[in-house]
């Protein structure tokens, strides 16, 4: 198979596969024997086998093979001629017409930091584990910023450990602003902004302490906390609506298939999985356990290979309600997007697995959200008992960090009865989880949020009686929003 002949085999080509490639010394075939990412058209990168070694190999086709080509090899150059620790280039090479290769020494049993912080992810904030992560890959970022270098594409993934040493990859993304002096403070402060800005909100608070891994490689400046705050939360910003943008779009996330009589959106990795009960859905709910069945929604537990699920369809009551919805986005999709959201920002909630929206000629109408079940109680079981007394402390604290969350980033959720809040249990302090998203708003508005939270507040503690003692309690602990209260945070 030729590079051309590859370009057109689509997301998943079948593996084994012999690419002829043409080095200036001969013939020399790769077999292409795993695909680890796969840019349709454009980008395969995987393990081969090339004159009789194991390569790491990055195949680039399509209209832009050249740029990507010379970029990627611009990059390599660039750590390997600074003395950074990254795989050799072994081969290289550019076909017009076909595409071009790069072919890296293979680093059997490496294993990525993304791999290693997602074995400590659940840990409580900067346990050990997660500090010791952290700390090697600050220091590998030091390295490269002491050369005069940056890697755009900067995040765990980009960091390997093999045999003890950690290794700098992807050149693609490696520039450089004065190769051989260090970089510029702003340069840093912004590429330090893209790092931090990927880390759970959790570990902000130790921002100042994870900055101390990375002054003691290198201290050529002074960095301003505040300014590293400011670029770590623009980066935020922009990073949730590029993912906003995804969900909603055919990318290496999600599958998604839009025309005038359906839209269907599910995670890439579980379509197939989910592709039967997504065919008939109404089925689905038919067969499972009723959780509820009113006029404007209906919802069931459903089981796909196992695994417990809930499925919700959103119902059109008439042709009235009909009339309201079908030009407008549907609940479902409010919801698949809120829920991601919140996943996203790291505040819990059931993982939105799938979304489906029957049209006609485009217009709207009966959707189908699938979500993750939970398993654990809501609210009003969890705090039944503790009415006239305090409910656990753990339970306390993680409402307190959820309503500082939910104020933080301007979320309000619109339906704050009990039973849209659940008790995790599986995270190692627990927290609490919203479900019920269809009201969900993110306010651009400061009084606009104040006036929504108000409303949230109202409704959360009208779940227990006025006179309880549970009521006095929570409404003592909860923020109230005001001229002389709780501060809000610049819009986003």
């Amino acid at each position: 198979m030729t590079l051309a002949e590859l370009s057109q085999t689509g997301r998943a080509p079948k593996l084994p596969l012999c690419i002829e490639l043409a080095d200036g010394v001969g013939p020399a075939p790769l077999q292409l024997s795993q695909l680890l990412r796969v840019l349709p058209g454009q980008r395969y990168v995987g393990v081969a086998e090339w004159r009789g070694r194991s390569v790491f190999a990055k195949l680039v086709v399509g209209k832009k093979a050249a740029r990507h080509f010379q970029r990627e090899r611009h990059g390599a150059r660039l750590l390997a001629e600074q003395g950074l620790t990254t795989p050799a280039l072994l081969a290289d090479g550019l076909q017009p017409g076909q595409g071009g290769w790069l072919l890296f020494d293979y680093l059997a049993g490496a294993e990525s930091l993304g791999q290693a912080w997602q074995a400590v992810a659940a840990e409580p904030p900067l346990s050990a584990g997660q500090d010791a992560v952290l700390a090697a890959a600050l220091s590998g970022i030091a390295q490269l910023h002491r050369k005069g270098l940056w890697q755009s594409d900067l995040h765990l993934d980009n960091l390997l450990r093999h045999n003890g040493q950690l290794y700098l990859i992807d050149g693609g993304g490696v520039r450089g602003e004065t190769p051989g002096r260090p970089l510029s403070r702003d340069r840093v402060l912004a590429n330090l902004g893209v790092f931090f800005g990927q880390l759970p909100r959790s570990l902000d608070v130790y921002l100042e302490q994870l900055l101390v891994h990375y002054l003691l490689v290198n201290g050529e400046h002074a960095l301003p906390l505040e300014a590293l705050q400011q670029q770590v939360a623009d980066v935020r910003r922009w990073r949730l609506r590029d993912y906003l943008k995804k969900i909603g779009r055919d990318c290496s996330l999600f599958s998604v298939r839009r025309g005038a009589f359906a839209l269907w959106a599910v995670r890439r990795a579980q379509g197939p999985a989910l592709a039967p009960l997504l065919a008939n859905p109404d089925a689905a709910i038919a067969a499972g356990q009723p959780l509820k069945q009113g006029g404007s929604s209906t919802v069931a537990r459903v089981e796909v290979d196992g695994r417990p699920l809930v499925l919700k369809r959103y119902n059109i009551k008439g042709v009235r309600h009909w009339l309201s919805r079908c030009w407008r986005p549907s609940r479902a999709w409010h919801s698949w997007r809120e829920g991601h959201r919140l996943e996203f920002l790291g505040i819990a909630t059931p993982k939105p697995l799938a979304l489906l929206e029957l049209r006609w000629c485009g217009l709207r109408r009966r959707s189908y959200l699938l979500t993750e079940a939970l398993e654990g109680p809501d609210i009003l079981q969890c705090f039944a008992a503790y009415v006239q007394s305090a409910p656990p402390p753990e339970q306390l604290r993680a409402l307190d960090l959820l309503f500082a969350r939910l104020i933080d980033e301007r979320i309000s959720h619109g339906d704050f009865k009990g039973t849209n809040l659940f008790w995790d249990a599986r995270e190692p302090l627990g927290r609490w989880s919203l479900i019920d998203l269809d009201g969900m708003c993110r306010h651009r508005s400061a009084a606009s949020f104040t006036r929504a939270y108000a409303r949230d507040r109202a409704r959360f503690l009208r779940n227990w009686p006025a006179d309880s003692a549970l009521h006095q309690l929570l409404d003592q602990r909860l923020p109230v929003l005001g001229a002389e209260s709780v501060p809000l945070p610049p819009a986003a």
